[in-house]
């Protein structure tokens, strides 16, 4: 398995390099070069699997091939560990919210919030890549909210890395604050940075195509501009369709995103052979998604900050992975558009691939009114509390949903309790952090404000090193 890059310029890779590497030299995001295939059968043979033994058999083509150096030995040990840190058996269990409508509980670990299933893997195989190996590397992120606590929380205290999280001061939750800013392990710094996560994220893309500062530092990435992140988030598509009949049924989801990782996985599980009906992209009110999907215009608008604030996101970095394949994987194409968006702002899909994507995907924008009715109805209708990411997945799912014999998945990407005032405005109930989080607000914080500014960061990062 060779991996290349969206933009065609920098050298193939095997998945230990681009795991370590996460941006390629040329600016683009490296992507296998080919889609490993499941048979029927094979999907059919998942039935009655733990979650682990299914991410083994789902991710193996990805990592454990003639050009890697991890056995299937040690994968199945890394996996291990990466889940067994989970607070439901199933990892990521299904609930039932209709009679054909569902949610993907993807927050029982660690942190609370999705990326835990990408990242605690991460930072396991960071781990032993880097031990084996007898290296350090510096990761560099940017995080609208969860990226940050669950990046933080699977590389805390390893020799092999330290980490800088930046995120947008006053725009995160202060649960999402707190879950980063309290862990005090020294080698974790915390930046509170002037503007949104755009700001921040282009920031952390600079320091990447800056090439001498980016090897004097080691720089590594733990944002779905890594391919291992959007490789393990393929696994609960799998999981969750096989559970509600798949192969042997078509399964829709429904996916609250901002940054396209998440639904891009989908994509790529479809590809390998799960047959998904629908993969509908919800967004809040920052919906360049929605309005690229729908009419081909993606240009880039103003940060509005939301309930749902990690999906307040206007430049969505994984939508090159699937420019890429929209295009055949032609390179050239792929930098003319993403030239367009660094010199003006914008691009525009051409007409033949906008047909492409429109036959994959549906798209809409879920606005705040939406939004905290969804919140508000699901809890009058189950009892059950919801975030407002997944709530925006939810009003989505009832919005776009072509087929109700079809089951629809939501993806919950978040605990109520990491944006509990929302949750509590539209229910009267104050949702509950789990026991070991219960004292989070009791925690002492550390973490640094910075300005918006590359040549701060740089010198920031040197120092505390």
């Amino acid at each position: 398995m060779k991996y290349i890059s969206s933009r065609g310029q920098a050298p193939e890779l095997g998945f230990e390099d681009v795991l370590l590497t996460g941006l390629a030299r040329d600016g683009g995001l490296y992507l296998p070069a080919t889609i490993p295939q499941l048979s029927h059968d094979d999907i059919r043979s998942f039935r009655g699997m733990s979650y682990q033994d299914v991410a083994f058999r789902v991710m193996k083509p990805f990592v454990c091939n003639s050009d890697s150096n991890i056995s299937e030995d040690d994968f199945v040990e890394i996996i291990a560990k990466a889940y067994g840190s989970f607070r439901h058996k199933a990892v990521v269990p299904l609930a039932q919210l209709d009679s054909n409508e569902w949610i993907l509980e993807l927050f029982h670990g660690p942190t609370l919030a999705f990326k835990d299933v990408a990242l605690q893997l991460l930072g396991h195989l960071f781990d032993h890549v880097l031990t084996k190996q007898g290296r350090k590397v510096t990761i560099v992120g940017a995080t609208s909210g969860d990226t940050g606590s669950a990046a933080i929380d699977c590389v805390k205290d390893r020799a092999c890395a330290e980490i800088f999280m930046l995120h947008p001061k006053g725009r995160v939750s202060d649960v999402q604050r707190k879950q980063m800013t309290t862990i005090l392990s020294p080698n974790v710094y915390n930046l509170a940075v002037d503007g949104n996560f755009d700001d921040c994220q282009a920031m952390v893309k600079a320091l990447f195509n800056d090439h001498a500062f980016r090897d004097e530092i080691t720089l590594s990435a733990v944002n779905s501009i890594n391919w291992a992140r959007v490789m393990a988030q393929i696994v609960y598509y799998f999981t969750s369709a096989v559970a509600l009949g798949a192969p042997d049924r078509e399964i829709s989801y429904s996916v609250p995103t901002g940054n396209f990782g998440d639904i891009y996985a989908g994509y790529v599980a479809q590809k390998m052979g799960l047959p998904i009906k629908q993969l509908i992209v919800a967004t809040n009110r920052n919906d360049i998604l929605t309005r690229a999907l729908t009419t081909g215009d993606y240009t880039v608008g103003t940060v509005h900050p939301t309930i749902s604030p990690s999906m307040d996101i206007q430049v969505s970095s994984n939508f090159e992975r699937l420019l890429f394949n929209l295009y055949d994987g032609n390179g050239d194409d792929v930098c003319r558009l993403m030239n367009g968006l660094g010199q003006s702002g914008s691009f525009t899909i051409d007409p033949a691939e906008l047909a492409k994507a429109q036959k994959i995907f549906d798209a809409v924008q879920v606005n705040e009114e939406e939004t905290e009715a969804a919140i508000q109805a699901i809890y009058n209708q189950t009892g059950m509390m919801i975030d407002p990411h997944t709530a925006v997945g939810v009003k989505a799912a009832s919005m776009k949903n072509t087929d109700k014999a079809t089951p629809m998945v939501t993806l919950s990407t978040a605990h109520p309790a990491k944006f509990p005032e929302a949750v509590e405005k539209m229910n009267g109930h104050y949702p509950e952090l789990p026991t070991h989080m219960a004292n989070l607000f009791e925690r002492p914080e550390k973490y640094d404000h910075l300005d918006h500014d590359l040549d701060a960061l740089k010198t920031y990062i040197r120092k505390n090193l």
